[in-house]
């Protein structure tokens, strides 16, 4: 009989931590709904002020909807703008080759240059020169292609000859070659390694169907020279 008496003390101590995990359940839950009901007689007492927060989030939702419709209708206006630029009447696809040089020159007088068409017989690679508000020297030759899509891109070889003739006459910082059509890979590659700008179909839409000046719009440019001005 003695044998028996400690089982059924362990099972008197299960049965009591069972009643007080019951009992901090049903406390748990008591301060919840306390709370919950505390808090929805909070609101009903100050239900303006959830008027205000929805007033608020509303207002919110319609700046951010409106700059997003701003924001897709300028990108629509700018594409426009580009192929206006490119294609549409008077566009630079339009143009013969010396109108071609003269609407470059024409965009870097935009831009505040000093700009003169010089192309012709004799030019030695220069189609315009120019001299921008910093005191920088540009030579370009332009590369008009009446089938921009589909004719050949221009090559290497005419940025061998510019860079031959700019350093032996022209002394200019910053040699460009202007085409609205595209440039050959070779063409592409050699003028990164001998910083000649190249500015091809996309980058000249850029360039004429916007507000900013060309160097704005290139990822390096040579460094203004000192005591220069425009």
């Amino acid at each position: 009989m003695g044998a028996r008496r400690p089982p059924a003390r362990r099972r008197s101590s299960r049965k009591s931590g069972g009643g007080e995990a019951a009992v901090l359940v049903a406390a748990g839950a008591v301060v919840v709904i306390g709370l919950v009901l505390a808090l929805l007689q909070w609101l009903f007492a100050h239900w303006w002020l959830l008027l205000l927060l929805f007033a608020a989030g509303s207002a919110v939702a319609v700046v951010v909807v409106r700059a997003r419709l701003a924001r897709e209708a300028a990108a629509r206006e700018q594409q426009h703008r580009l192929r206006m630029a490119l294609t549409g009447p008077g566009g630079l696809d339009h143009l013969g080759h010396r109108a071609f040089e003269y609407a470059v020159r024409d965009l870097l007088r935009r831009d505040g240059c000093r700009a003169e068409q010089v192309g012709g017989g004799g030019d030695q690679s220069a189609d315009v020169l120019a001299t921008d508000p910093l005191g920088r020297r540009w030579v370009l030759q332009c590369k008009h292609k009446q089938d921009p899509a589909g004719g050949a891109a221009v090559g290497v070889g005419v940025l061998y000859a510019l860079v031959g003739t700019n350093e032996r006459v022209h002394r200019a910082q910053v040699p460009v070659v202007v085409t609205n059509g595209k440039f050959t890979g070779p063409a592409v590659k050699w003028g990164r390694e001998q910083d000649v700008v190249l500015v091809d179909r996309e980058l000249l839409g850029r360039w004429a169907s916007g507000g900013r000046p060309l160097w704005e719009l290139l990822p390096r440019i040579p460094a203004p020279r000192t005591g220069r001005g425009h």
